[in-house]
């Protein structure tokens, strides 16, 4: 019946993806991940007209406008200021190591932190403010949860960076919920959390105890290498990247614990050049565990900070803590059974936590075929449907196989049939 139905669909595309459901049979499970939503819950993308309500605004609705329900009842939890939560504790620790180990003049903290700015940004906030042009691929609106054509909810802290700088901060940390469209598995989730660091320098605190710092510049005008930007000096860039991985080096080491092997790799960002990845060898495995570099000049001096260099970096809280706790799934920390929670909840931030599984029972596996437009959609419009409806029982969703009708030119996608 549901095939003849489907067959009946002209012009549609079918697509047959694999769910593998972690539902437990026993009611505990269902408690540890959520149980399915309401129909209330279901996705409400928005066509033109009403508004949306985020943290007590409204945001009218128009063509961009693709926030579900389910990732909207997520705006407002806050995890990493849940205290004994596993991403508050990555986030103290980070706080604890900057807060001792880098002090101001008066011997008050150098660096400040911010931990509850809302993530509803402007587009110009997430992206232009940071360099990112006007046709990079980050903007689409299949990767980003759009309030409208002017709002969104955050892809990353770095939305705010520039805010920050034009309020003439100068070193600063930077922690909260970000949020994009993703696949469904153990290690993707459209919620996550990131850990902001900026701190700039003038040219006294940059060449300050060196020999001859008096005389050397933190600017130039000359040509863009691999190595440096137009507008700075080598000593200034050497300088900046020495800073950089020297700080990191020891954050990693405070949280991680000496004997750490780390290798940096050169990559690419928008707001920074030369960028570079941070990777770890954890237990014999090779792990990115952030991203940094020398800030782009011109996102600098648009801010206001014209006379000074600096650096940035990002780390993700939840990749810290699976990796570090042996947590599994990312769709745990989500979770509000008391026996994943009460594993956290220790008198030293810096305990060693090793997370206890909560249930044995394996996966239960479900194939499903459909029908989908033949354009405006995206596989992430099935994940947000996915999530949605199926809430955090659903752990992964796998495409299976695809097949072009050859009269209609529909596309299908196929898996086994249980």
């Amino acid at each position: 019946m549901v095939c003849s139905a489907l067959r009946r669909v002209a012009h549609m595309h079918v697509y047959l993806v694999r769910k593998a459901s972690s539902v437990s049979k026993g009611h505990h499970h269902h408690q540890a991940l959520g149980l399915r939503p309401p129909a209330s819950e279901f996705a409400a993308q928005g066509a033109p007209g009403g508004a949306v309500e985020v943290l007590g605004k409204s945001y009218p609705r128009d063509d961009y406008s693709n926030l579900s329900r389910k990732v909207l009842s997520r705006v407002g939890r806050n995890l990493h200021n849940q205290q004994h939560h596993p991403l508050w504790l990555i986030k103290e620790r980070v706080k604890e190591h900057f807060y001792k180990q880098y002090v101001g003049r008066f011997g008050t903290p150098l660096f400040s932190v911010y931990d509850d700015l809302s993530p509803v940004v402007t587009t110009w906030q997430n992206f232009d403010s940071l360099l990112i042009p006007a046709d990079h691929p980050s903007r689409k609106k299949g990767d980003n949860y759009y309030l409208n054509g002017t709002h969104m909810l955050r892809a990353h802290t770095s939305a705010h960076q520039y805010d920050l700088l034009h309020a003439g901060l100068d070193a600063f940390l930077v922690v909260g919920d970000v949020y994009r469209r993703d696949q469904v598995d153990s290690q993707h989730y459209p919620v996550f959390h990131q850990l902001e660091g900026v701190r700039l320098f003038s040219k006294h605190e940059l060449f300050a105890g060196m020999k001859d710092g008096e005389s050397l510049q933190l600017f130039e005008q000359s040509s863009r290498s691999a190595y440096k930007q137009e507008t700075h000096t080598m000593e200034a860039t050497k300088l900046v990247e020495f800073d950089l991985k020297q700080t990191l080096t020891r954050l990693v080491t405070h949280i991680f614990g000496d004997g750490l092997d780390i290798r940096w790799v050169d990559c690419y960002f928008p707001f920074t050049h030369p960028s570079f990845e941070m990777e770890i060898n954890f237990h014999g495995e090779w792990l990115e565990v952030l991203g940094c570099g020398v800030m782009e000049q011109q996102l600098v001096n648009s801010a206001g900070a014209q006379d000074q260099i600096g650096w940035a970096f990002g780390l993700g809280l939840e990749r810290i803590a699976m990796v570090l706790y042996d947590i599994p799934d990312i769709r745990l920390f989500w979770s509000e059974d008391e026996r994943f929670l009460k594993q956290f909840c220790v008198s030293d931030i810096n305990q060693n936590v090793k997370f206890q599984p909560l249930s044995k029972y394996p996966a239960l596996i479900n194939d499903i075929s459909f029908w989908l437009p033949s354009e405006n959609y995206t596989e992430n419009d099935f994940y947000d449907l996915v999530r949605t409806i199926g809430g955090d029982l659903v752990e992964k969703v796998d495409l299976i196989d695809k097949f072009e009708h050859p009269k209609e030119k529909t596309l299908s996608k196929w898996g086994p049939n249980n």
